[in-house]
């Protein structure tokens, strides 16, 4: 149902939300929004009703996307309104170019994608320097929405493209429209113009359709980061929760200090709480920023959704607080999508500056790469942090490898470096696949033989004999790793039938250890194995890490380099976790209550465990989460 309350009269005037202070707040503006602004009761009613509700620092005006662009007189006025209001003002553009059909095929308007504009046409390569000539007149800050990109196929593409492929010649594409369509003509009219790319979520194909996350960032002013992962199961990407803590890392990493921010919007979630987890974990990120989109959309009334199955548990998002929220605000305005994040950001704002810089296990991703698409987030979801570069991190001391390190032509030589120089290196089960041939064999006597072993049974071991039984699961597809005995251990692995499939393989090398981490055909099959099988590897490949859990699938860890850390779960019930911290620390604060928790010493591991460490229980509510700092 929808969430609308009927709303009471109020004589007094609506209260300010509270301010945010561990990050600002801004809201994109479309263009066709700031048609609607000509009319001055509209302007000042929506902001009235969205201004009482989340403190607002910035809002972006958009002065084109879809073929239409905005009339320059109304820009300065919604300016001006927004300026006398105390808000900072920027432009956007979106670089959109299905609303203006002309100079389209049949084809391409029918189609019902997203249509780039054609960076080979003449003409359009005009009308996006026109753009950005009158958006710079305007705006000292530019964004452009994540319609930057280039998909067409036409004639003129194909001769202009030869025999590079499509990714290499739109990447040297889009790079050279940064310069000489945007930032070039922008800068022409207006010197101290600052233009900011917003890189969208699907960052796995970015060079298919022109992105260049190795260049420009350093074209553009500054970089800001997609962070609306929607819901994983019945949207079309099936992006995981995790990604929207995940990529603002990775890009943080890309761009240091240049990263603005994360960006949300409210559209395919099937509960409410989906919209705030999306929020919570841009900003658990130490995003700076965070974009709501879009100035209209908060104005709704959003849809509770069904979350019968914890309505009436003490969640981190809370229907009846969200009510006491709008009514606190002394606003007529029945619950809208502005409550929903003002009462969202207030939950993570009461902890986000408690927690220090983000940590996790190391793992690289080259610029240009795919394979094993957006498998860090399953990883992520399995309560294992991760900590994405675009370059190797060779002074990390455990770093994770996934398929789309075969684009680094020097990968076998940098994991054999790293392990004589003692750390330890995982590689996944599809890496390891596309490296055979490729020297890898030097190093260790693995191959994947290319059967396929329907996997039902689980045990976990160190050292030869019989293995500690890990649970059961209907049947899971896992790839088969062929290993030489005595040579590698295979210390986390399920049995088909009968048949040995090693989940987690270690083999030593010099002074470092290599693990092959097997991952099942289907990824979403990791939700799947036993709570004690994703214990055991998280054991594993996060050795000397400041915190480990012991937790159900879908329940996810952030750490922080000051102790601090956060555990989220994403599931429909209640969550026992046993955090492990590395030491002798034996109390938990809770960061937002003061609650404590006691702990007590863990019992010691064999082998590759062995380390000092102190166990706390904890229940994390569904959909909620919880910041602990260690005392």
């Amino acid at each position: 149902m929808l969430f609308v309350l009927v709303p009471a009269i109020f004589s007094l005037a609506a209260a300010a939300p509270p301010a945010h202070e561990h990050f600002r707040v801004a809201v994109y503006i479309p263009v066709g929004v700031v048609e609607r602004m000509k009319d001055p009761a509209y302007l000042q009613k929506s902001w009235d009703e969205i201004g009482s509700q989340v403190k607002v620092d910035k809002v972006y005006i958009e002065s084109y996307r879809s073929g239409v662009l905005a009339d320059e007189t109304l820009l300065e006025s919604v300016k001006a309104f927004f300026t006398a209001h105390g808000v900072q003002v920027a432009g956007g553009i979106a670089y959109a170019a299905g609303g203006d059909t002309a100079g389209f095929t049949a084809n391409e308007v029918e189609s019902g994608q997203f249509i780039s504009f054609s960076y080979t046409d003449p003409k359009q390569r005009d009308y996006v320097k026109h753009v950005a000539d009158v958006t710079a007149r305007h705006f000292d800050e530019i964004i452009l929405d994540d319609f930057f990109f280039n998909n067409t196929k036409r004639d003129s593409d194909i001769a202009a493209k030869g025999s590079a492929s499509w990714s290499a010649f739109r990447v040297r594409l889009m790079d050279e429209v940064s310069r000489d369509l945007v930032i070039g003509p922008a800068r022409a009219v207006n010197p101290k113009v600052k233009i900011v790319i917003k890189f969208p979520n699907w960052y796995e194909h970015f060079q298919a359709n022109g992105y260049d996350l190795d260049q420009e960032p350093k074209i553009f002013d500054g970089i800001y980061t997609g962070t609306e992962t929607r819901d994983p199961v019945n949207t079309d990407q099936h992006l995981q929760q995790y990604e929207s803590y995940q990529i603002v890392r990775y890009f943080d990493n890309i761009s240091p200090q240049g990263n603005g921010g994360g960006w949300v919007d409210v559209y395919s979630i099937r509960y409410l709480d989906r919209y705030a987890e999306q929020l919570w974990d841009t900003m658990l990120a130490k995003a700076p920023e965070i974009m709501l989109f879009q100035y209209s959309d908060l104005l709704r009334p959003p849809d509770l959704g069904d979350r019968k199955a914890w309505s009436a548990l003490d969640t981190t998002f809370n229907a009846a607080e969200l009510d006491k929220w709008r009514q606190d605000s002394a606003s007529p305005a029945p619950v809208n999508f502005a409550t929903a994040a003002g009462y969202s950001l207030s939950k993570v704002n009461a902890v986000v500056g408690k927690l220090g810089t983000p940590v996790g296990l190391a793992s690289y991703k080259p610029y240009q790469s795919t394979g094993e698409d957006f498998l860090h987030n399953y990883l992520g979801m399995i309560g294992i942090p991760i900590d994405l570069h675009p370059e190797f991190p060779s002074d990390a001391k455990t770093i994770l490898l996934t398929e789309s390190a075969k684009f680094d032509p020097a990968i076998v030589g940098k994991i054999k470096a790293h392990l004589e120089q003692g750390g330890n290196v995982v590689i996944t089960s599809g890496l390891l696949r596309v490296l055979q041939g490729q020297g890898l064999d030097q190093i260790a006597d693995l191959h994947a033989t290319g059967n396929i072993l329907k996997v039902q049974e689980y045990w976990g071991s160190y050292g030869a004999g019989s293995g500690a039984n890990l649970g059961t699961t209907p049947e899971v597809l896992v790839p088969e790793i062929a290993f030489q005995t005595n040579d590698a251990w295979p210390i986390v692995r399920g049995t088909a039938n009968g048949r040995g499939a090693p989940l987690l393989i270690m083999d030593r090398y010099s002074k470092g250890i290599l693990y092959v981490l097997t991952i099942p055909e289907n990824a979403n099959d990791l939700y799947s194995l036993p709570q004690a099988v994703l214990t055991q590897i998280r054991q594993y490949l996060l050795r000397g890490f400041p915190v480990q859990i012991d937790a159900p699938s879908k329940v996810s860890l952030f750490a922080y380099d000051n102790s601090t850390f956060v555990v989220e779960s994403y599931l429909d019930a209640p969550a026992q976790v046993t955090v492990s911290t590395l030491g002798t620390a034996l109390t938990l604060r809770n960061l937002a209550t003061g609650a404590t928790v006691e702990g007590k010493p863990a019992a010691s591991r064999r082998g590759a465990h062995a380390e000092q460490r102190t166990e706390f229980h904890i229940e994390v509510a569904p959909h909620s989460f919880v910041a602990f700092a260690q005392e």
